[in-house]
């Protein structure tokens, strides 16, 4: 049971390790290569509280609405959502689209934490 207890335990430091750790390197993105940031949770998600300067593309909509940004394929780009599985479809969708530096950067709080 103890043991159980300590392999749950250390599971858990090392997601929110990894968690903490996409959110770092997006606000390293956002910081040195001016990242345009894109929040691909739904339009009410968004309205509730978002990232200052995000723009709000949802996910399921982004790889019919990434091109009216006018963004160059190397700019750099972060995504995020609630939890980092959208961001994380976005992210694979724009890849795809041929987008070289898109990076996930997990969760809306994940980010406000990562960003104080």
């Amino acid at each position: 049971m103890f043991r159980t207890l300590i392999a749950v335990l250390l599971l858990l430091s090392s997601t929110l390790t990894v968690a903490s750790e996409r959110a770092h390197q997006a606000w390293q993105q956002i910081r040195q290569n001016e990242a345009v940031i894109i929040d691909v949770r739904s339009p009410g998600e968004y309205a509730e509280g978002r990232l200052k300067g995000a723009i709000n593309i949802p996910y399921d909509v982004i790889g019919e609405e990434i091109a009216q940004l006018g963004l160059a394929k190397d700019q750099p780009i972060v995504v995020y959502c609630r939890s980092g599985r959208r961001s994380g479809i976005a992210q694979e969708v724009l890849q795809n689209q041929g987008f070289k530096k898109v990076h996930n950067g997990g969760g809306l709080e994940e980010m406000l934490e990562s960003g104080r």
